[in-house]
């Protein structure tokens, strides 16, 4: 008992101080931006050294005329025309995928008869690339912005649709019988079990469904399209501009970074405002 005090009054075998944890966890994270930056670093300054010494500067251009290119593609009117479609496109396609998937599970995964019917088929559909179906899509819409829409919203829908059903299917039924054998109603079931169950592959599903959006979207445009960020890039390469290419490929990393920090960010805020919420309601 006095070595276990001495060790207390030492300091040893004490848990860390907060602000001691949340110093060491900002160092970790400096180290590892500081890590990132000097690896991407690196690449560019190989990719800069090998342009027209280990690989042809035609195929590869050089970052130096990467950031012309790209300068002048965000300095142009049309360049932000192509932003502002291809943006656009992502936005509506992932928002009518996940709606048109959410109402797809719900429906098929509660009433059983129809998801033994109906599941078949949607796993049937879903094995047809997407890609292929742009033509179809393209007959039907023109080489407007609904034709890559619908491209996307067909992606989305599926990967929604699996997260959802399954996630009925593997709701525990124990804790749906004690809910009402409580007493409780159809909207208890809905708050205490079915939110709680689904929200983690939903959230999962939202994540997996936000880059088969830009997929779908960057590929319709390079099938038929007279804007928008895969047409730029589409143009690029026939025309054997490497720089110009590099560049679209920017535009697009950029702006799949973003839809995935919204996605993060919608995500930590749900998960935390249902925990909340859950605890509120064990209280």
């Amino acid at each position: 008992m006095a070595i276990m005090t001495e060790k207390a009054a030492n300091g040893i075998g004490a848990p860390a101080p907060a602000g001691r944890v949340r110093a060491r966890l900002r160092s970790r994270g400096v180290l590892v931006i500081g890590l990132r930056v000097l690896a991407i670093a690196a690449v560019i300054g190989f990719w800069q050294l090998a342009s027209g010494r280990l690989v042809p500067d035609y195929a590869i251009s050089r970052p130096t005329e990467v950031v012309t290119a790209l300068r002048d593609y965000l300095g142009s009117s049309a360049g932000w025309l192509d932003i502002q479609t291809t943006a656009e496109e992502i936005v509506l396609g992932f928002a009518l995928g996940v709606a048109l998937g959410v109402v797809m599970g719900l429906v098929l995964g509660t009433f059983r008869l129809a998801g033994q019917v109906l599941e078949p088929l949607v796993a049937a559909v879903n094995g047809i690339p997407k890609i292929a179906l742009a033509p179809l899509f393209l007959l039907f819409f023109g080489i407007g912005e609904w034709s890559k829409i619908a491209i996307a919203t067909t992606g989305v829908s599926f990967v929604v649709f699996y997260n959802i059903y399954l996630g009925l299917r593997l709701r525990e039924r124990e804790l749906v019988e004690i809910v009402q054998v409580m007493g409780g109603r159809p909207h208890h079931v809905l708050s205490y079990v079915t939110i709680p169950t689904l929200a983690a592959p939903f959230f999962a599903a939202l994540k997996t469904g936000g880059p088969l959006a830009i997929l779908g979207v960057i590929g319709g445009e390079f099938i038929a399209s007279s804007q928008g960020v895969g047409h730029e890039l589409f143009t690029a390469a026939e025309n054997l501009d490497a720089a110009s290419e590099f560049a679209g490929l920017i535009v697009l990393v950029a702006l799949t970074l973003i839809l995935n920090s919204m996605l993060t960010w919608l995500d930590n805020f749900a998960l935390k405002h249902l925990g909340l919420a859950a605890r509120g309601r064990r209280a």
